[in-house]
């Protein structure tokens, strides 16, 4: 078996590895494992209600875990809380001020149409006396109430921060379910950032692999051995669960990857030799073959403007990262540092590229600045996989494992705020974190 054989029997074996032998739930549990030191204190007073009012989400409770799940703010007890107002009037600064918290949110639900809500909140500088932002929902749905929140918690993060908040996007991951006397069943799945919601989109006895979200949020595509055990890419509309097979070559059909504009994909096929990478043309199913090495050239991701696309080869001796660009066809190589770099993808921005980086003995997930070529280590995991960027460009959501089962972690990407996302029982792998909603 040659290096390049090897290395693609080792992604695969570690893909069936991974994803066999759990169960899984649908409730997520979250742990902040590293927090910014001096997040800011935020106090955040339960929502007053109208006495018709019965809600079946907790809305400022939501608000408040988005607020500290995001490692910049922490909340002050509610007990210590020397009022509780619900409205703007209601506010003495002088009571925040005595608690030391700079900063308040308060609000209230009325209801003037059942199952119809409209929801308040104000956000304050308690030691400028002053309100920050002041908006109301209206007519929320029961079903939309945790959306409602995860929206106040976006307006919020970004008046905070002057960053946009992600807590409305969700993240999609593969699932692996085991069946007593049965073979595995993989799920396809998508859920609130916070792993609430989790919708099956796709359910198969074969492995489902390398989902990928199209720009708009609204298709996916991956890779399933549905096909006689034989891997192929489909392409498929969250919503109504519509779906066509765009590639089923000989040998490998891997890694679909978008085009920013959403009417291509990069893609890695074998077609019976080398694995090469090829963009395929959706509407026309045109393929362009745009490497052509006697190396394993797999894992293509755009760049955020279009002009090029980085993938996985071994053509130096080791996996490294290569860019090709798609005005001159010219092909750099990216990565240098360690014996291992992969699965590279771009922030937001263009500005950072995440990977998987081997530095010695173990996989973990890493940041370039595409600038200066500087590297920067952030997961401590022994086998950090997938890493994905959130669409605000701040955190990175991975999978790694805990007691050899998979769960999904997030990372800042300066490193400073670490979570796990880790389902109480189950084995999830390969996220890959939603674009902002349209």
């Amino acid at each position: 078996m040659n290096s390049l054989t090897k290395i693609f029997s080792y992604l695969v074996l570690m893909s069936f590895l991974l994803l066999a032998t759990s169960q899984t739930r649908a409730a997520m549990t979250i742990e902040i494992t590293q927090g910014v030191s001096g997040a800011l204190p935020i106090a955040v007073v339960p929502f007053g209600m109208a006495p018709n009012v019965l809600l079946p989400q907790d809305v400022s409770a939501i608000v408040q875990a988005d607020l500290i799940r995001s490692g910049r703010f922490k909340s002050v007890s509610e007990k210590d809380f020397i009022t509780q107002p619900h409205e703007g009037h209601e506010v003495n600064f002088r009571d925040w001020r005595l608690l030391d918290v700079p900063y308040l949110l308060i609000g209230k639900v009325s209801s003037r149409e059942a199952g119809y809500f409209d929801i308040q909140f104000q956000l304050f500088d308690v030691f400028k006396s002053e309100q920050m932002e002041g908006v109301i929902l209206r007519n929320v749905t029961e079903d939309r109430l945790r959306g409602a929140a995860h929206q106040i918690s976006d307006l919020v993060y970004e008046v905070l921060t002057g960053e946009k908040g992600a807590f409305s996007t969700r993240i999609m991951y593969v699932v692996a379910e085991p069946k007593p006397g049965n073979r595995d069943l993989y799920s396809l799945q998508v859920s609130d950032i916070d792993g609430y919601g989790p919708q099956k989109i796709l359910t198969s006895s074969e492995p489902i692999m390398s989902p990928s979200w199209a720009p708009n949020g609204e298709w996916v595509a991956y890779v399933s051995y549905e096909s006689n055990g034989s891997s192929a890419i489909f392409v498929q509309e969250v919503a109504t669960g519509q779906r066509r097979m765009v590639s089923n070559h000989q040998g490998i059909n891997g890694a679909p990857a978008w085009s920013p504009d959403g009417k291509q994909l990069a893609l890695t096929l074998s077609k019976g030799t080398n694995p090469d990478i090829y963009i395929l043309d959706l509407a026309s199913n045109k393929l362009q073959r745009i490497t052509k090495n006697y190396a394993i050239d797999t894992e293509p991701s755009w760049a955020p403007d279009g002009k090029s696309i980085v993938f996985t080869s071994d053509r130096g001796g080791n996996p490294h990262i290569y860019q090709y660009h798609l005005s001159d066809k010219s092909i750099k190589r990216v990565t240098f540092e360690g014996r291992y770099n992969a699965r590279a993808s771009f922030s937001p921005d263009g500005k950072l590229l995440t990977f998987i980086h081997r530095p010695n003995k173990k996989f973990n997930v890493a940041v370039m600045e595409m600038a200066t070529g500087a590297v920067q280590i952030l997961s401590d995991g022994r086998l950090d996989e997938s890493p994905s960027f959130s669409p605000n460009g701040s955190m990175i959501i991975y999978a790694t494992e805990d007691r050899y089962s998979g769960v999904l972690a997030a990372v800042s990407v300066d490193g400073s705020v670490k979570q796990r996302l880790a389902m109480q029982e189950g084995d999830i792998r390969e996220p890959a974190w939603a674009p902002f909603n349209n």
